[in-house]
């Protein structure tokens, strides 16, 4: 693949996207995720088996508040962020949020683009779109092993509010992984 050093183009994602975003995805976990999930959990990620669960998430998101974004270099899609309105439902969780905020579902940038400002373009975007919809702030989730995705929050000014949860890996039972909530205010 190409390493432009032009700026990728962010756009609203399309059905056709699907297929790239999915592959996305899965690269994705299996780069990022290494060491803290089981091996064999990530092996067994299907970029086949991802292409549906894709597909079904951009057409439930459609005529909702929901945003899907790709970021686009030399007309491949090398990334895919996903925001829209704070989900709630996290009872242990300070200050769970409110109907004000934004939550940042998902962002991941194609492994072999990573560092080249396509993460920093999908956030960016995401981020002005959440204050221009009015949101007062917007919280994410990640992963608490995960330090460089947490270095790349606080460096775009998030920082964390002392949330933490714990979820099971879907597909390994008795599997936790912990995560930390991040948080920027969108106003003043």
């Amino acid at each position: 693949m190409s390493r432009s050093t032009a700026p990728p183009h962010i756009r609203e994602m399309t059905l056709s996207d699907c297929p790239r975003v999915a592959e996305i995805r899965v690269r994705g976990w299996q780069s990022a995720y290494t060491g803290m999930m089981p091996r064999s959990y990530l092996d067994g990620l299907d970029v086949s088996a991802e292409l549906p669960r894709r597909r079904a998430h951009f057409e439930r998101a459609a005529g909702t508040d929901v945003v899907n974004l790709v970021a686009e270099s030399a007309g491949v899609v090398v990334g895919w962020a996903c925001h829209g309105p704070h989900r709630g439902g996290e009872p242990r969780a300070r200050d769970a949020g409110g109907p004000g905020d934004a939550e940042l579902y998902a962002i991941y940038v194609d492994p072999d683009r990573i560092g080249h400002g396509v993460g920093r373009a999908l956030l960016r975007a995401s981020v002005e779109r959440c204050a221009a919809a009015g949101h007062d702030r917007m919280l994410l989730w990640v992963l608490r092993e995960n330090a460089g995705a947490r270095r790349f929050y606080e460096r775009a000014g998030f920082a964390t509010d002392g949330a933490e949860e714990s979820h099971e890996v879907e597909g390994v039972e008795g599997v936790e992984v912990p995560e930390v909530r991040y948080v920027r205010p969108l106003k003043g």
